[in-house]
Parts: C-alpha cells; sequence; structure tokens
C-alpha cells in the first residue's frame, strides 16, 4: 500500500464512522449486513475481514458465526484499527485485529471460510493480487466476499455525481478537516471497475469457480461473492 493512502486514512481515522454514516444516511450497515448473509456464514465459520478499518464488517460477521466461530479483522493503517477492539469489546464480541496488507496476508494457506473487504480493494495498489491472497487464505469451496462502490446509470446517475463532486468533498472536509480524503475517495469509485467488469478481474485471477454480483441501490454500490477454487 502507497504511504500516501495510508496516510490519508490515518488523517480521517478519528472522524471516520461519524463521516460515514452522515455521507452514508446510515445505508452502509444495511450493505454490510447484506454482505454477510451473501457470504453464507454460519455458526462456526472462520472469517478474515480485510481492511477492516474501524471493524464495522468484522462485527457483523462475528454476530453471524457467534461464540463458536473466529472473527479476524486487519487493516494496513493503524489510525484505522484503533478504536476497532473498543468497538467490539463494547458490543460484548470477541474478535482479533491486527494490522496486515490485503496484498500480503500473513496467513497460510485455506485458513479461513470467509475472507471478505469492505470499500477498500480499490485502495490497494494493485486489486488482482489482493483477490488472490484473500482466496489463497480461504479453504477450496470458501467464499470471497468484495464490498464495493460502482458508477450506477440512468436515472441516478446525474444525481450521484453531483453528490459525490461536490457534497462528498464538502461535508467531509467539514467533518474531518480533510476535503482532499473526500475528493480522493469519490475520484478512485468513479474509475474503479464495476458489476461484469469486476468480474472480469475476479476471473482473470484464476481463483474462483464461480463469481457472481449482486447490485445495490441503482449501482451505488456492489456486493460480489466468489467461491474459491
Amino acid at each position: 500500500m502507497s504511504e500516501k493512502v495510508r496516510s490519508m486514512f490515518a488523517s480521517i481515522a478519528g472522524r471516520y464512522d461519524v463521516t460515514n454514516s452522515v455521507l452514508s444516511l446510515g445505508i452502509h450497515h444495511i450493505w454490510r449486513n447484506k454482505a454477510v448473509r451473501l457470504s453464507g456464514a454460519k455458526a462456526g465459520d472462520r472469517v478474515l475481514d480485510c481492511a477492516t478499518g474501524t471493524g464495522d464488517l468484522a462485527i457483523t460477521f462475528k454476530k453471524k458465526v457467534g461464540d463458536s466461530g473466529y472473527v479476524m479483522g486487519t487493516d494496513f493503517c493503524q489510525e484505522m484499527i484503533d478504536p476497532a477492539p473498543a468497538k467490539a469489546a463494547k458490543k460484548g464480541l470477541v474478535i482479533d485485529f491486527e494490522v496486515a496488507d490485503a496484498m500480503n496476508l500473513p496467513y497460510p494457506d485455506n485458513s479461513f471460510d470467509i475472507s471478505s473487504i469492505s470499500f477498500g480493494i480499490r485502495n490497494v495498489d494493485d486489486p488482482l493480487v489482493c483477490l488472490k491472497e484473500m482466496a489463497r487464505v480461504v479453504k477450496p469451496g470458501g467464499r470471497v466476499v468484495v464490498l464495493e462502490f460502482g458508477q450506477p446509470k440512468g436515472i441516478m446517475s446525474w444525481p450521484y455525481r453531483f453528490y459525490s463532486k461536490y457534497i462528498i468533498p464538502f461535508i467531509g472536509g467539514i467533518l474531518t478537516g480533510n476535503r482532499d480524503a473526500y475528493q480522493y475517495l469519490p475520484e478512485t469509485s468513479a474509475a474503479f471497475p464495476a458489476g461484469e467488469h469486476f468480474l472480469d478481474l475476479m476471473k482473470r485471477s484464476n481463483s474462483y469457480s464461480s463469481q457472481q454480483f449482486y447490485k445495490l441501490n441503482g449501482g451505488i454500490a456492489y456486493i460480489y461473492v466468489g467461491v474459491v477454487n
């Protein structure tokens, strides 16, 4: 991961949760719940959540897999992951968190039933490498789940572009003091492959026996699910 991206996330970490909730009107929580449902996670499963940030998706997975399951949340930015253990503990959940790069995961092959990443794969240096690594650590037949922004088409297209270009940087700048970060994030979303284009990337990794996507809110975001070879 580039130092520039790591520094950007470190600078907004303290206000990341509240800013996300304001900018998405809380919808990102609904998206994460759906990602967990589509993962097929069940009691006793072992889950690795990459780019976990402040731990929201890891927490949602832990609620699903229960006391008999295991969840590890990783992030390449220490400042982002710092609040996560306390958030989990406040909910009475036992989750391990540690700093790790999603392109170079420090775990053996076939260690988990599911690996996931939400709103993070577009920020890695090489998404193809990330997809291979996330599949490597998952058992054959397990699932890799990616939740990421897309580019809505049709009637949603213009208002979303306006919101992304002007409103997100304005509000994000006020809440975090870093307007540049909230210009960068929508720009990377607009440039990142979505829908069938992302499935093509998954196919190129040669790591999945099948892959499919689910469109959220007209294409504002997508959930991708790949079954590991």
